[in-house]
Parts: structure tokens; C-alpha cells; sequence
């Protein structure tokens, strides 16, 4: 299994406080390894702290299933095969702002989890530190 090295994490929530800052919000911002465990943080000045855990959980729920946390959730509401999802794995965020970290080869190598503001901008700042990344 590859794993995130350090200094790619640390170019990923670089990459996302850019997009953050871009944007106006205040961000945490989260990176986890290919086991889950959390490798880099940032917490923007002003950032709320009850989203500290938010971005870490939401990392962790995209590496556990290895797909964006939001599209996770689309499959968890009432009636859909993963109802309730996420009350399983110690509890899991099933709202945009968790995304796959992908190597040159396509293998997942960790996730990035972000939360500070409205779930779209989450993602949007997900996604810029995920992208940094695919353009290595």
C-alpha cells in the first residue's frame, strides 16, 4: 500500500488554505494517511472550533471508502443502501468536504477533509488541496 508522504500532505492543506483564502472562508483542514490516521493539520485563524473534528472525520470517512464524503452521503439517507451509515466506524461525516488523495498511479494514498463554512465551499477547498496533488 503507498502512503502520503509528509511533504505531500504539507502541500496539500497549502494548496487548500490558498483556495480558502481565495474565497474568504477560515478553514480546518485535514489530511489523514492511507490508514486514516491523521497526518497534517491547519486550522485557519477564526476557523470554528467545533469543525476541527468535522474535517478530521470527513477525511477519514473519504479514506475508509475511498470516495468523496458527500457522495457517501447521497447513498445514506432514508431508504438508500447505506442508511445510517454513519453512526458505524466511530462515526462517520457524510457531507461534502472529504475527498480521496490519489498518487500518479491512481492509488488512494490518504484523504483530505475540510469544514469552516457551507458544505460547497468545503469541497471546493477539498478539492484544490486534492488537486494539487494530480497536477504533481
Amino acid at each position: 500500500m503507498s502512503d502520503i508522504s509528509t511533504d505531500q500532505a504539507e502541500q496539500v492543506l497549502e494548496a487548500a488554505i490558498r483556495a480558502a483564502h481565495e474565497i474568504g472562508c477560515r478553514m480546518n483542514v485535514a489530511v489523514v494517511d492511507a490508514g486514516g490516521n491523521l497526518k497534517a493539520f491547519r486550522r485557519m485563524d477564526g476557523a470554528w472550533l467545533g469543525s476541527i473534528d468535522i474535517s478530521i472525520r470527513k477525511a477519514r470517512t473519504s479514506r475508509q471508502f475511498d470516495m468523496e464524503s458527500g457522495d457517501l452521503g447521497g447513498l445514506s439517507q432514508p431508504g438508500g443502501p447505506l442508511y445510517q451509515i454513519e453512526v458505524s466506524n466511530g462515526g462517520l461525516i457524510t457531507f461534502p468536504g472529504g475527498v480521496p488523495l490519489r498518487n500518479g498511479e491512481g492509488e488512494v494514498i490518504g484523504a483530505v477533509g475540510v469544514s469552516g463554512d457551507v458544505v460547497e465551499n468545503d469541497r471546493h477547498v477539498a478539492l484544490a488541496g486534492a488537486g494539487v496533488l494530480q497536477s504533481a
